[in-house]
């Protein structure tokens, strides 16, 4: 998974994802985008994984890797800022 973000006074004006792999690791990519737009980076930083899983509509435990590969590719891209 590999996301680009473009942060715009202070706020996230654009982010994408690229992934391949299983639907639950693609929906959640999908989800964080939809998230995170708009959001300050200290407002991003607080996503959490509950916050996520919600917005997918809730996973089997089985794919909850889909959501941590979402959180940490963030998270590197928030280092990346």
């Amino acid at each position: 998974m590999r996301l680009t973000l473009k942060v715009a006074a202070g706020r996230v004006s654009e982010i994408r994802f690229r992934a391949k792999g299983c639907v639950p690791a693609m929906a959640c990519a999908s989800a964080m985008t939809e998230l995170v737009k708009g959001k300050t980076i200290s407002e991003i930083s607080s996503v959490s994984r509950e916050e996520l899983i919600s917005e997918v509509g809730g996973l089997p435990e089985a794919s909850a890797h889909a959501v941590q590969l979402a959180l940490d590719v963030l998270a590197q891209a928030l280092r990346d800022i």
